[in-house]
């Protein structure tokens, strides 16, 4: 999920390379951390969160397909 969410993030920003993600397990389910630059932020998120919503509806999607709980955080 981690390519998934990088690849996404890296296809919207205009400082492709301040994107970090992060995985990690708690549990069962695996916690994916996207940050990237202050100025990128407004890029990922969208108006009135659209564009993170989509973001987490692809990697749910992708998630499902192997029995995996997958949370997108955006961090600051």
């Amino acid at each position: 999920m981690k390519e998934l969410v990088e690849v996404i993030a890296k296809a919207l920003v205009d400082k492709p390379d301040e994107v970090k993600v992060v995985e990690r397990e708690d549990g069962d389910t695996t916690i994916v951390e996207l940050s990237v630059a202050p100025d990128d932020m407004g890029k990922v998120i969208g108006k009135q969160g659209k564009i993170a919503k989509a973001i987490r509806s692809v990697v749910k999607a992708a998630a499902s397909r192997s029995d995996q709980k997958v949370i997108v955080d955006i961090v600051d």
